[in-house]
């Protein structure tokens, strides 16, 4: 269940990304499959998150150490272009276009996600 709570909560926090954020687009027939593609990208951005951003992390920790942080939100853009290019693999209607929807992207997903892990309870060690 927690899974699947993050997941959704990844979703909702993209499609935030894809109302603000000019360049960052999620396309579909109908609004369903907009939120199948979303939750689908969610799958992608979390796999991507869980395997490749502790391999960078680890091997960019001077530059994490050198710039206080803030490499981090190159990272985090990297890392939803990524994304965005799996999902075209995919055959997904899910686009970021370039770097800086994608800088703006992550720093919306990061505090969508942020606050919406705050608001809903993930629920026991299920």
């Amino acid at each position: 269940m927690k899974i699947f709570i993050r997941v959704l909560i990844n979703a909702v926090a993209l499609w935030v990304a894809t109302v603000l954020v000019e360049g960052i687009s999620v396309a579909g027939d109908t609004a369903a499959k907009e939120w199948l593609t979303l939750l689908a990208v969610a799958v992608i951005f979390g796999l991507v998150n869980a395997f490749i951003k502790p391999v960078i992390k680890t091997l960019g920790c001077a530059f994490y150490v050198l710039t206080l942080g803030l490499i981090a939100l190159v990272v985090n853009a990297a890392l939803l272009l990524l994304t965005s290019w799996a999902a075209e693999q995919l055959n997904l209607p899910f686009e970021v276009e370039w770097f800086w929807p994608a800088f703006w992207g992550a720093i919306i997903v990061g505090v969508v996600s942020w606050l919406l892990s705050i608001l809903i309870p993930e629920g026991g060690d299920d």
